[in-house]
């Protein structure tokens, strides 16, 4: 977790990971960004996700094995974060595409793996304004 110093001064930064300068104020939106890649790797993950849907549709839950379902949620979560931080805002999820439930048990996991409690999700939220 940042200091609160650093939270309080977020910085733009160039794919090597040197500051910029400081970034404007960011709201989180709906919208959907442009397809970044002609490389077709977003059509397979959207196979993938149409996949995992027809499994848990079927009962299927063991598709993906534990390790192979954590390896993917990882690298969706080390994207986001990194998108995010280049200044792209946009939810990690359309709005309501998901249950509450199905939202607070994935964040609540996620807490749990990075050894974090709400209540530092919530200080770090207050200092950066996420």
């Amino acid at each position: 977790m940042s200091s609160p110093k650093r939270a309080a001064k977020p910085a733009a930064r160039r794919a090597n990971g040197k500051s910029v300068g400081k970034t404007a104020s960011r709201r989180q939106t709906d919208a959907v960004p442009a397809n970044p890649s002609g490389n077709g790797v977003s059509a397979d993950a959207k196979r993938l996700a149409a996949m995992l849907e027809r499994s848990i549709a079927d009962g299927k839950l063991d598709l993906l094995s534990a390790d192979a379902l954590q390896t993917l949620i990882a690298a969706a979560c080390r994207v986001y974060s990194a998108r995010t931080e280049a200044g792209e805002q946009f939810t990690p999820v359309p709005r309501n595409s998901i249950s509450a439930t199905d939202v607070m048990l994935t964040a609540s996991g996620l807490l749990r793996a990075a050894d974090l409690a709400v209540f530092e999700l919530g200080m770090w939220q207050s200092w950066t304004g996420r």
